[in-house]
């Protein structure tokens, strides 16, 4: 049963677009991971390590590829070596501090990366092959104003939630 099957008739409107867009997510992403496995051989996180680091050609420290891929650094560890491997990605010493190291890929793992970038694009066009142009651009639109006022929603709370300077104690 997916998400969305577990909504019914009496359930707002909002909320069964929320279990509707989980399961598309859903959907999608496990089509995608079949697809990794099947051409490349490859997992959908190896791919997102791969994807962060081809966005930062200087690489990237430990830590901010956990960061941006919100994963604990012990999964970023264990991906990394499975790459260093592979001879994908190389880690490079950090000048100053001797425990880090950053991250970068090697012309083999762009080379891979790029071919599995372009499927995946590939991959993603296709879910949406159901949808005019004129439709993906609407769904397009109503989902950034989605995002717009989840953002100012998270806003205005960080703001009433935010200590009050000292400045304004007086």
């Amino acid at each position: 049963m997916d998400m969305e099957a577990r909504a019914h008739s009496e359930h707002p409107e909002a909320l069964r677009l929320w279990l509707r867009l989980l399961t598309c997510t859903q959907l999608v992403e496990k089509q995608v991971r079949n697809e990794l496995r099947a051409r490349f051989a490859t997992t959908l996180p190896r791919f997102d390590l791969m994807s962060q680091l081809e966005r930062s050609p200087d690489g990237l420290k430990m830590n901010e590829l956990s960061r941006r891929m919100m994963v604990t650094g012990g999964n970023i560890t264990g991906i990394t070596d499975q790459l260093v491997a592979e001879g994908l990605v190389e880690r490079m010493p950090v000048e100053g501090d001797r425990r880090a190291f950053r991250i970068r890929l090697t012309a083999s793992g762009r080379r891979l990366f790029d071919e599995m970038a372009a499927a995946h694009e590939g991959w993603i066009v296709q879910a949406f092959g159901g949808l005019s142009a004129r439709e993906l651009e609407t769904l397009h639109k109503l989902l950034g104003k989605v995002k717009k006022h989840q953002r100012e929603s998270f806003e205005a709370v960080d703001t009433a939630l935010a200590p009050a300077s000292p400045a304004n104690d007086a």
